[in-house]
């Protein structure tokens, strides 16, 4: 399948998802996370889920690393250059939604993305060799390259994956990880 038939086709997978599944298999995805070799690091990003595109809930994953006193990192995206600015979530972080239901902090103490250790990723697909497929604009990827080589990428999905992803491109950022509801696939784990 093409890209943009991925697309369509988790999309609507998701909108098939009922409101208690979607809360019990972003549970499920936040239990397989605690069986990775990741919680010794210091600065984690986590993107604020989307409700009423039926993302993964991502409130589970920070409870997590609120328990084990990490620093958590959130973005805001800029749509006139497909940037993103990352902050850091503290409990005098105000989030609002912006124009395409994007939960993002308003203003804050900002991080940059070289201090990122590991990112939680959105995505719609991936495949068995660890690519994935977005919403299709390239924030993630633009994001991505800007972090060290070491920083740990782990997607995030419902679905399993897809034998493999045509179209693949150079500007495609690679997966170390993607954690489902059933089960936690390794890739080029450092």
């Amino acid at each position: 399948m093409t890209k943009p038939e991925l697309r369509k086709k988790y999309k609507s997978l998701r909108t098939e998802l009922s409101l208690q599944q979607v809360e019990d298999q972003s549970l499920a995805i936040a239990n397989h996370l605690l069986q990775l070799n990741i919680w010794d690091k210091s600065f984690y990003h986590v993107f604020l889920s989307i409700e009423e595109q039926k993302e993964i809930n991502t409130e589970y994953i920070l409870n997590i690393l609120a328990g084990k006193d990490k620093n958590v990192v959130i973005s805001k995206s800029n749509f006139d250059d497909i940037s993103m600015t990352h902050y850091l979530l503290t409990d005098n972080t105000k989030i609002k939604k912006n124009d395409y239901n994007i939960p993002e902090p308003v203003d804050g103490i900002e991080i940059k993305p070289s201090q990122i250790d590991v990112v939680f990723i959105p995505l719609l697909a991936f495949d068995n060799s660890g690519n994935r497929i977005g919403y299709g604009k390239g924030f993630y990827d633009r994001f991505l390259k800007q972090c060290k080589p070491e920083t740990i990428k782990i997607g995030l999905s419902f679905f399993d994956a897809e034998d493999e992803i045509f179209e693949v491109t150079e500007d495609d950022i690679e997966l170390d990880y993607v954690v489902t509801t059933n089960k936690v696939y390794r890739f080029k784990v450092k």
